[in-house]
């Protein structure tokens, strides 16, 4: 009789479990059904459909061009092959912003159509009342403050965010409106690290960084910049734990040469 090991699902409320232990949260993107198995097997706690799937692939310049079904579709490839992670489908420019009837149709439309776990968006009061009409229909909310990659144009640059004080206590008070609004966590991107530590001092719910120091609660990076299959984005923040771009074009580079050299396919490669 095979003994199967139960997989146990991470939900929010493990990571808020996490928090009250100490334990660090790990967090990555995926976009695609093959990958999204591949990060969920090596047990990572947290998968993030990011709207980076924008750049990374799109190829776009910046996060604002993917549309809501370009990110269910993206939600739902990956949400297929994940068994144990917990999944966050960003919802994309102008899904949200401004209009929490919009911002509530939205977010159930991620969670029908992907079945995912919950929606993540950027903003703070800016964005509360479409916060509090997303999690009033019982859908999960992740927060996103500091550099918010969908704001790129008001901000015109992607430098370090909540520098100046008057912006570092925004940014807490907006991180305290979202706790208290029933959002289940949050990721503070490019911010001082003492600002991340202060944050994740002040509020119950889960920090999650990516720039904002190891006194956060977790860290999230765009798995195509951690693998370095991406090569022009080099922040600070970034470390690179593969060079998979080499691998692959060498891979790649073998492939052509025994093809022209008809070395492929031999005779055990053939019907």
């Amino acid at each position: 009789m095979s003994v199967h090991k139960e997989i146990r699902k991470v939900t929010t409320a493990r990571l808020s479990e996490m928090k009250l232990r100490g334990e660090k949260i790990s967090m990555l993107t995926s976009y695609d059904f093959s990958m999204a198995q591949l990060v969920d097997e090596a047990g990572v706690d947290v998968i993030l459909v990011g709207d980076s799937a924008s750049n990374v692939m799109a190829g776009n310049q910046t996060t604002l061009p993917i549309t809501l079904d370009q990110m269910i579709y993206h939600g739902a490839s990956v949400v297929k092959a994940v068994k144990r992670a917990l999944v966050v489908v960003d919802l994309p420019f102008g899904t949200y912003q401004g209009n929490s009837r919009k911002a509530l149709n939205s977010a159930i439309r991620i969670m029908k159509e992907t079945a995912a776990d919950s929606v993540k968006l950027e903003g703070g009061s800016e964005v509360i009342k479409s916060v509090q009409r997303i999690l009033s229909a019982g859908i999960p909310v992740m927060g996103h403050l500091g550099l918010m990659p969908q704001s790129i144009h008001k901000f015109g640059t992607y430098a370090v965010r909540a520098k100046e004080e008057a912006e570092e206590k925004k940014l807490i008070d907006d991180a305290k409106m979202l706790e208290q609004a029933g959002c289940f966590a949050i990721v503070l991107e490019k911010i001082p690290a003492q600002l991340g530590k202060r944050v994740a001092e002040k509020v119950k719910i889960p920090v999650i960084g990516i720039g904002a120091g190891g006194g956060v609660d977790g860290q999230v990076l765009v798995i195509h910049d951690m693998l370095g299959i991406t090569q022009q984005f080099s922040p600070r923040f970034l470390r690179r734990y593969h060079n998979l771009a080499a691998e692959i074009k060498g891979a790649v580079g073998n492939y052509i040469n025994d093809v022209k050299s008809s070395d492929f396919p031999n005779e055990k490669e053939q019907y």
